[in-house]
C-alpha cells in the first residue's frame, strides 16, 4: 500500500478520515495489518506529506497511534504528550496540521489507566511534573462523584477513567476556545474534532460521536 498523495488526500473528508481510523481499530483488534512496505512509503514521501488525521495521545508507550490504527508512514499526525492536553505549541501544530499540511480530522485520544490523570488525581508534586498535571485539574474539579474525598484518587480507577473522559472533552473545548484557525474551519465543515477513549486491556477505541 502506498502513502497517501496530495490527490487522495484532498478525495477525504472529515467522515471517511474517522471511517479510515476505525477500520483501523478494527483490524488491531483483530491482529490484522493491511500490507505496507514502509521503506517504499518512505520514498513516497520524501517529497511531500499528505496526512489525513492528526491525532492527539498520551506519551504512554501501549497507546501508539500509528499501531493501534494501523497506519503507515505519511498517514498521520501524531502528537503525544503525557495526559493528552494542549497549550499553545500544540495548537500551532495542530494549525499547521490543519490548514497548511490538508489533515481533516482531529482525534483526541485519551485512554484507561492513564498515568497522568492518576497522577492529577492524586495531587502529585515532582520537578517539572507538578506544572505539568495542572493542566489536568481542571477535569478532576469537574467530576463531582464520589464526594468523598477517600474515592478520588488513583485507587478508584472509575474516577480516574471519568476523569479522562472529561479531559478529553475540556481539551476539544479549549482547542475551539483557543485556535481561531481551528475553530473556523470546524465551523465550515473543513475538519470534524473528536474525542475518543483506548481501552488498554482491549485495544478498542470508543469514539464521542
Amino acid at each position: 500500500m502506498k502513502a497517501h498523495t496530495k490527490e487522495t488526500q484532498a478525495a477525504m473528508t472529515p467522515n471517511s478520515a474517522l471511517d479510515e481510523l476505525k477500520a483501523g481499530n478494527k483490524r488491531f483488534q483483530k491482529s490484522l495489518k493491511v500490507d505496507r512496505n514502509l521503506l517504499g512509503q518512505v520514498t513516497d514521501t520524501s517529497t511531500g506529506q499528505y496526512p489525513f488525521a492528526t491525532i492527539l495521545s498520551c506519551i504512554d508507550s501501549r497507546v501508539s497511534s500509528e499501531l493501534i490504527f494501523d497506519q503507515g508512514i505519511g498517514d498521520i499526525f501524531s502528537v503525544r504528550i503525557a495526559g493528552n492536553f494542549v497549550n499553545q505549541d500544540i495548537l500551532g501544530s495542530m494549525e499547521f496540521a490543519c490548514k497548511l499540511a490538508g489533515t481533516k480530522l482531529i482525534v483526541v485520544l485519551g485512554h484507561t489507566s492513564c498515568g497522568a490523570v492518576k497522577g492529577a488525581c492524586d495531587n502529585a508534586e515532582l520537578g517539572n511534573l507538578t506544572s505539568m498535571l495542572s493542566k489536568i485539574k481542571p477535569a478532576v474539579k469537574a467530576i463531582k462523584e464520589p464526594e468523598d474525598v477517600s474515592l478520588r484518587n488513583s485507587s478508584n480507577i472509575e474516577f480516574v477513567n471519568n476523569v479522562a473522559e472529561k479531559n478529553v472533552n475540556l481539551t476539544i473545548q479549549k482547542i475551539l476556545e483557543d485556535s481561531s484557525v481551528l475553530a473556523e474551519m470546524h465551523k465550515n465543515g473543513e475538519i470534524d474534532i473528536i474525542g475518543g477513549m483506548y481501552d488498554i486491556k482491549t485495544g478498542a477505541v470508543t469514539f464521542y460521536e
